[in-house]
């Protein structure tokens, strides 16, 4: 299966340039003797180092925090350089003057120099600490007015270019450190100069970044790439956008992705396993051959066999008949199901010669039988569960025939498993990509655990986290919550939010993301930075006191 449905490009690409100079995707235009300085303004003294830069007028210095209000509220689309000093800003600005060009009309580049005594007010007003030894600027990203990120992808003119004309988009493929084997094209011209060059084999996979079955093969294909360096090459090429049209009528690319095969320069056929893992990739470019005309698939049910297959019409009616049933849900597809029918296939055969026979082995084509699919939660393939006088069991790890005989011989249920953290009673909000919003901004402090429930440091750092939410359960103004990254309604808002790893801290004031916290991961050091908190907001509530 691949990604069909070619977009066409987006408006964003046709916008480029539309709009005049100092503009971005909102439409606004800076009011003339308003709005911060030009670093080209003959007013602002530059540096001399500066000033003989190739620095764009593109980009806007701002030290007056009213300045920076008023650019969010009309800018939607916004990247600030925070600096220590002028002469820490100096690589930025220089990547950054390109970047401004290529994203004029779709988005905003400024800079504040957090060493100017007059800026120093602005960047402790945006929560910006440059205090470490090592840190000298920071990228900070706002959109339709609020913070929306800290850009902590490449510092390179096209990962910065393709973050501003899509900010919650994923990471470009070549950002991924594992794919440096890959040889990624951005142009026809590099394209058409590999194809002319490239005496090895070629396998090049045409791609699209929202295209799931692209992203699934990405880490096989650019493993397979390290594995065949020197010997073969491996690229990638994203062509979803108008123009490549001409790529994509030449090499029939229908869907995504499209992986064609090279040799000399010259194009032979397509690869088409799609389900394919690096060591198949390894494999076929050992000898490549020709896609082999499919041939349709065998329904297992009519294979015959001493498997009983069972269908949403009959299924409750046989369980009623056997007494001890070991089910098996699988999907066509599958290739875990595949290599692990022939031994259900003899431990059913096994069964049905036995005199006094232990139970029976069924199965269920979840892909066709979908209300018993649903019925049990079946999202994974294959799936065994068991019935007991037409009670349900779960089931173990089980792949062989001895392992399936065993059980029927001696079925146990296992222990019920232990309540997940979010099934647990306690006072930490497990929230979710819908409510995190509206909830964060009912709350002055909330402290949030972004984690995933297989990761070991989540785990250990659990209950020191649970523990210090009941600390503050009793104050309305504090919140301890929780986000799952890996559920699916999770996935998109923890990307918003850039998590990177688990479990990582993040404190909100009022919704706002402020900072991260990177204290002790203890009771302790999660009610400590929970009280300096508070502790400031009763100080601040006695000078109020004392003013009036």
């Amino acid at each position: 299966m691949r990604c069909v449905g070619l977009p066409s490009s987006s408006g964003s690409e046709a916008a480029l340039g539309s709009i005049s100079v100092g503009a971005d995707s909102s439409g606004a235009q800076p009011e003339a003797g308003t709005h911060s300085r030009r670093l080209l303004d003959p007013q602002v003294v530059l540096p001399s180092w500066l000033s003989s830069a190739k620095v764009s007028s593109l980009i806007e210095r701002i030290s007056d925090p009213k300045d920076l209000k008023k650019l969010l509220r009309t800018r939607n689309n916004v990247l600030v350089l925070y600096s220590k000093s002028e002469a820490a800003a100096e690589n930025h600005l220089r990547l950054l003057s390109t970047v401004a060009q290529a994203v004029k009309g779709q988005g905003t580049i400024c800079w504040v120099d957090c060493g100017d005594a007059e800026s120093r007010k602005l960047c402790k007003k945006m929560k910006v600490d440059l205090s470490p030894k090592d840190k000298k600027v920071e990228l900070f990203h706002y959109q339709d007015g609020a913070f929306h990120t800290e850009y902590n992808r490449a510092v390179t003119f096209k990962s910065i270019v393709a973050f501003l004309k899509d900010p919650k988009g994923p990471p470009l493929w070549e950002e991924d450190p594992g794919a440096k084997d890959v040889v990624h094209i951005d142009i026809e011209k590099d394209f058409r100069r590999l194809l002319k060059k490239e005496e090895r084999p070629l396998l090049v996979m045409f791609y699209a970044p929202w295209c799931s079955v692209c992203k699934r093969m990405m880490p096989h294909f650019q493993k397979a790439a390290t594995q065949l360096r020197g010997h073969a090459v491996l690229a990638g090429m994203n062509v979803h956008s108008s123009e490549f049209e001409n790529i994509k009528e030449e090499y029939s690319v229908r869907g995504y992705p499209t992986i064609c095969y090279f040799e000399k320069g010259r194009f032979l056929f397509q690869y088409d396993n799609y389900g394919s893992t690096a060591e198949d990739i390894v494999e076929w470019l050992k000898s490549p051959q020709p896609p082999q005309p499919q041939v349709p698939e065998t329904p297992w049910a009519d294979e015959g066999g001493s498997v009983y297959h069972l269908t949403d019409e009959d299924f409750d009616q046989f369980l009623k008949e056997h007494s001890s049933v070991l089910v098996m849900f699988h999907a066509p597809w599958c290739g875990h199901c595949k290599k692990m029918k022939p031994e259900f296939e003899k431990a059913a055969e096994a069964l049905h010669g036995e005199a006094d026979s232990s139970g029976v082995l069924a199965a269920v084509d979840a892909t066709i039988n979908k209300a018993l699919a649903e019925r049990f939660h079946i999202s994974e393939f294959p799936t065994l569960k068991y019935f007991k006088h037409g009670e349900k069991h779960e089931v173990p790890v089980l792949r062989t025939k001895k392992k399936f005989l065993e059980w029927m011989q001696n079925p146990e249920a296992p222990p019920p498993p232990e309540p997940t953290w979010e099934e647990q009673q306690t006072s930490v909000l497990h929230l979710v990509g819908d409510n995190f919003r509206e909830t964060l901004k009912k709350k002055k402090h909330t402290l949030v655990m972004f984690y995933a429930p297989w990761c070991p440091h989540c785990k250990k750092v659990i209950p020191h986290f649970t523990a210090a939410a009941a600390v503050f359960k009793d104050d309305r103004k504090i919140a301890c919550a929780a986000v799952n990254c890996v559920k699916d309604k999770n996935q998109d808002l923890c990307q918003q939010e850039a998590i990177k790893g688990y479990p990582t801290f993040h404190y909100y004031h009022y919704g706002k993301f402020t900072e991260k916290y990177d204290s002790d991961r203890t009771e302790l050091g999660f009610t400590n930075y929970i009280r300096a908190l508070r502790e400031g907001d009763h100080e601040r509530l006695g000078k109020k006191k004392e003013e009036l």
